[in-house]
């Protein structure tokens, strides 16, 4: 029941604020103002929610190191997505074509903030976490990463092949991530700088939800399989590779710090017992 009620609470946060930034995504300040706001909220309820249903005070979320632990995420979000948009130019899928809106990405950081918080919340700081006290590393990465993958279908251009490419480049990466970190503060900001980078910056679609007006203007062209088509750069073969390379780094460096939970653990032993680093 605790997975449930975990759930449960994130995900009002998520619906309301998603709601909210939806309803002003005409006025940049506000977008961004609540956007931003949805995601406090949403670490807030999470905490008060893990303290009610586990007894513990949620060190995946401690503050004591925040700042530079989502600041190192973004960073790594940030250089993934520069990387992967390079290769698409370089293949001739990619072309700027000048500057864009300021304010359009003022909107989107509130929107992606909002996002990028809730979702890690939820799918690692919930399912990937609960599921892998029962399960272990490795099923739990399994599962969590195909769900996260699969709900992406429903985006307005989503695709089985778009759903596939997220499963494997976020769904299963993010939660090598936090397998890694035993913090939810990387993930989340890996999540915010790469969904960011590409909507914020260079201006593509995200995960299917129609083109981007961002800081740069762009026109993407050529194969699905380089561009992601009407999906974006996440349907790319380029980001497909981008994210199996950082999942097996993640796996390897959970794998050295001892993070990496065998199936069988003994009865209430939390995962998130590790320190975090």
């Amino acid at each position: 029941m605790r997975l449930v009620k975990q759930l449960l609470a994130v995900a009002a946060v998520a619906f309301v604020g998603g709601q909210a930034v939806a309803a002003v995504r005409g006025n940049a300040w506000l977008a961004f103002a609540l956007g931003v706001a949805t995601a406090a909220l949403a670490i807030l309820v999470y905490s008060w929610v893990v303290r009610r249903t586990e007894h513990r005070e949620p060190s995946e979320v401690a503050r004591t190191g925040a700042v530079a632990r989502t600041g190192r995420g973004v960073l790594i979000g940030f250089a993934m997505c520069a990387a992967v948009i390079v290769g698409i130019a370089f293949l001739g899928g990619y072309r700027v074509d000048g500057f864009g809106s300021a304010t359009g990405a003022l909107g989107l950081f509130g929107l992606m903030a909002a996002a990028a918080t809730t979702e890690e919340l939820m799918f690692r700081g919930v399912l990937f976490r609960v599921v892998e006290e029962r399960l272990g590393t490795w099923l739990s990465l399994l599962l969590t990463g195909v769900v996260f993958g699969l709900l992406h279908l429903f985006n307005p251009d989503g695709s089985l092949w778009g759903a596939t490419a997220i499963a494997v480049e976020a769904g299963f990466m993010l939660g090598a991530c936090y397998a890694a970190t035993r913090n939810l503060w990387v993930p989340i900001g890996l999540h915010f700088g790469w969904n960011f980078a590409l909507g914020g910056v260079f201006s593509v679609a995200v995960s299917g939800n129609g083109e981007s007006n961002g800081l740069l203007k762009a026109t993407t062209s050529g194969s699905d399989l380089v561009t992601g088509g009407a999906f974006g750069p996440e349907g790319s073969v380029c980001t497909v590779a981008a994210g199996v390379l950082l999942t097996l780094l993640f796996l390897r460096l959970a794998h050295r710090r001892g993070h990496i939970v065998p199936r069988r653990r003994s009865a209430g032993a939390p995962s998130t017992a590790k320190v975090s680093r």
